[in-house]
């Protein structure tokens, strides 16, 4: 299992830059492309013309954010809500039962909880930008109340190994 937890980070990495790939192409085409369709879908699922403008911010801001590692919770959290929204709104249609409907809006909102509540990993923004050395056990955390810390569990203070005797 040292191998996976080696894996980690890049895993962190790959699950943001997948989560942002797929919210950035669904964000892209309600913020710059014909709205007039997607406008229309929405008013006819009962939905206000300005919802179309809020989840593409949604969706492509937040995306650019997973990307980036940047705000990683709060970009977590905002997508998580969109896609709760989208399944209570959309795919609910037929009932809890037909998890075909729901099922992509589900995990990628579950996903973006995870991310959120896990943490960008080391290649982000965040790492670079908003890490603070907690003094008592050398783990990293968000500065301005530790939104989020970047490891599960903190990192150990490693003692030198033990020399051997010369005989």
């Amino acid at each position: 299992m040292n191998f996976l937890k080696r894996l980690e980070p890049v895993a962190l990495l790959l699950l943001r830059c997948g989560l942002a790939l797929v919210f950035i192409y669904h964000g892209y085409p309600k913020l710059f492309g014909e709205k007039e369709r997607i406008i229309e879908a929405f008013q006819a699922i009962g939905l206000p013309s300005y919802v179309v403008y809020l989840t593409g911010a949604i969706e492509f801001f937040g995306g650019v954010a997973l990307a980036l590692g940047l705000v990683t919770p709060i970009a977590g959290l905002f997508l998580l809500l969109d896609m709760g929204a989208a399944m209570w709104k959309y795919n609910f249609n037929e009932g809890i039962y037909a998890v075909r409907e729901y099922e992509l809006p589900l995990t990628l909102g579950l996903a973006c909880l995870a991310i959120a509540a896990i943490g960008p990993g080391p290649f982000s923004l965040d790492r670079l930008l908003f890490r603070e050395t907690n003094e008592a056990n050398q783990s990293p955390k968000l500065i301005g109340g530790g939104l989020v810390r970047f490891t599960s569990e903190p990192v150990e203070q490693r003692t030198p190994p033990k020399s051997r005797k010369k005989r």
